[in-house]
């Protein structure tokens, strides 16, 4: 129905069960039943469903019976069932923009190509840098946009996608300049980061430290001066970067008021979480390898756990995440898709959130917070992942039991709605 008099609400939804994420001691951040009230994309309030939500149903102009969403079962004696809402999604880690894809390595991996045979026919990373380096603008637009909207379709509202796919200046631009648009085609906001140090090109093949100079001296300079990237991350790894070049291109973040997240500890221990806490990292990603000592160090820098249960599947690895260690020292733990072309090809973050249950042993709670209040705290958001007064209206309703069933599940649930800052989308 819609009021069409003077409001002081843009929307209301009532008749819902609320997993707000907040720290309330109750499970998923359960709130009593209350209508949530939205004002300029923001939650103005939450109103308790007595005597005072017939007033603010007055002064709403559009308002919306949960309940009226859920399609009714013969058994339910056309008793409405209330469904859950929560937070929208938070994806916090991925790598969408690219050219191509690594469909065929795949295959050739299965029928028993090694690694280096792969690379030698020109795949693996450098195999995309190829590609992603000779698509324009709009091929990487439109793939892009059918993977984030793989995303959307589950409830993601907020995505960070990161570069690393071109290795030169041009290419990596023309990677954030993409990535930021998808906000001009789809109901979500985008987080963009600078990962030039992801791997080493061509032409600085045999100068790993020549390319470190190249990103310190032109591209971050320029990225930064352009607002193209909300962060800078490095792949701080045997295989990647060392301590002193990744520490290098943190310094240079930081001369320009960028924040750091970090890829470390995935195939071993190289103290890359340790130096990412000492520059206040927002997140440490992947940390497999991440020693337990080393945890402590992380609760003093107010850094997230960012774990990635599609690479620990796509590349069956067997070392898990420290988790236990993590809870002992309530370190936040977000969950993400890695969604990439070689090591997490993975357009779901509901399947995320089931593997991080099922491989790395987090409770569904723990998942789905994850996925939300944590998401957004590794992306160094404090306006969204929860609902309480004062934050975006980014709302995901589902016709669910329980939260629960939303990890218990693999493929199993749409959200019935999705409300991008206080619009339904």
């Amino acid at each position: 129905m819609e009021h069409v008099m003077g409001y002081q609400y843009d929307m209301l939804i009532y008749n819902v069960r609320i997993a707000s994420m907040q720290d309330n001691e109750l499970p998923y951040g359960e709130l009593p039943p209350h209508a949530i009230a939205i004002k300029d994309g923001k939650i103005a309030a939450l109103i308790p469903s007595d005597n005072s939500l017939d007033e603010a149903v007055k002064h709403a102009k559009n308002v919306i019976d949960a309940a009226s969403l859920v399609p009714l079962n013969e058994d339910d004696n056309a008793k409405a069932k209330l469904p859950w809402l929560l937070p929208g999604f938070i994806d916090c880690h991925t790598h969408l923009v690219y050219g191509g894809n690594r469909a065929e390595e795949f295959e050739m991996r299965l029928q028993g190509a090694s690694y280096v045979d792969i690379a030698q026919r020109g795949g693996g990373i450098k195999g995309t840098v190829e590609k992603t380096r000779r698509s324009d603008e709009l091929p990487l637009l439109h793939s892009a946009i059918k993977r984030a909207k793989r995303l959307c379709e589950e409830g993601v509202t907020t995505i960070e996608v990161k570069s690393g796919y071109g290795l030169d200046l041009d290419t990596e631009v023309r990677m954030l300049r993409v990535a930021k648009s998808l906000e001009q085609h789809l109901p979500v906001s985008i987080k963009t980061t600078y990962l030039g140090a992801h791997a080493l090109p061509d032409e600085f093949a045999e100068d790993s430290d020549g390319y470190i100079d190249f990103i310190c001296d032109k591209a971050l300079p320029h990225i930064a001066s352009q607002n193209l990237a909300d962060a800078v991350d490095v792949f701080c790894e045997t295989i990647g970067f060392s301590t002193s070049q990744t520490e290098r291109v943190f310094s240079c973040a930081q001369q320009h008021g960028l924040p750091i997240k970090a890829h470390v500890e995935q195939l071993s221990d190289s103290k890359g979480a340790v130096l990412a806490a000492k520059y206040d990292a927002l997140s440490v990603d992947h940390i497999e390898y991440l020693a337990d000592n080393d945890i402590p160090l992380l609760a003093q820098s107010g850094t997230v756990a960012v774990l990635l249960p599609g690479a620990f599947y796509y590349l069956s690895e067997v070392q898990k995440p420290p988790v236990n260690a993590l809870r002992t020292h309530n370190i936040p733990m977000a969950i993400a898709t890695d969604f990439n072309p070689g090591s997490s090809p993975l357009a779901s973050i509901l399947t995320a959130i089931n593997m991080s249950c099922v491989l790395f042993q987090l409770t569904p709670e723990e998942a789905l917070r994850g996925a939300t209040l944590h998401g957004a705290s590794a992306l160094g958001l404090q306006d969204r992942g929860v609902i309480e007064a004062g934050k975006l209206a980014d709302l995901t309703l589902w016709d669910i039991e329980t939260p629960a069933e939303l990890a218990y599940c693999i493929n199993g649930h749409r959200p019935i709605a999705v409300f991008k800052e206080g619009k339904r989308v």
